[in-house]
């Protein structure tokens, strides 16, 4: 009897426990960083961003490609830095088949495909914290912004303080229903580049990071 019951028991809760985190997709060639570096929009230039984003994909056991972070800066194209595809999410969906899908109407980048390199669905317009601004520094066609005009590059991503970065919508939602709002890539500029002012417009910091291999 007193078995029986310590079997109900163990059985019970196993059923309450949360299911085991499923392992990323071998073919994973695309995330969301689950968190800032720690200095807003100073990620140490491109160099310090491609290697956070090599350290993040090692962490998920991805390591094994060439990781390189989708952001712009003075003469850099973000597009030009990402390889050709496709490029795969944690779950091993396609969000993109190549270059000039990831920028056209055929993305498939959503709230739901968007997901970080834990697997994580990133909060967006409507959650607590939203944390849909996802810094990218390019203009929607992936390229560069002309030199001479505003920073929007967080000081081409050495600034954690002074500047300002083009921001895309990782959830494709905004406050309209425009483009913009609607853009993964480049929807509004940020108020700065420090944590608290990349928070007070919708995001923490967070950037794209794509396998170019």
């Amino acid at each position: 009897m007193i078995r029986t019951l310590s079997l109900g028991l163990a059985l019970g809760l196993a059923a309450l426990a949360p299911a085991a985190a499923q392992p990323a997709s071998p073919q994973m060639g695309f995330f969301v960083t689950s968190v800032n570096p720690g200095k807003g929009g100073d990620l140490g230039g491109l160099a310090g961003a491609d290697a956070y984003c090599q350290s993040l994909a090692a962490a998920a056991g991805v390591g094994n490609r060439t990781w390189r972070a989708y952001l712009s800066a003075t003469g850099v194209n973000a597009r030009d830095r990402i390889g050709r595809g496709p490029w795969r999410n944690y779950r091993g969906e396609v969000i993109a088949r190549d270059v000039a899908d990831l920028h056209g109407e055929a993305a498939g980048l959503t709230k739901q495909t968007a997901l970080t390199d834990k697997g994580a669905v990133v909060n967006g317009r409507g959650d607590t914290p939203n944390d849909h601004d996802v810094l990218t520094g390019t203009q929607a066609d992936g390229t560069a912004f002309p030199a001479g005009g505003d920073d929007r590059t967080c000081r081409n991503w050495t600034s954690g303080g002074e500047g300002s970065a083009m921001v895309g919508h990782s959830d494709r939602i905004g406050l309209r229903d425009d483009a913009a709002s609607k853009s993964w890539n480049a929807s509004h500029a940020s108020r700065g580049c420090d944590l608290p002012a990349l928070r007070t417009t919708g995001g923490a910091g967070l950037f794209y990071c794509f396998a170019a291999d």
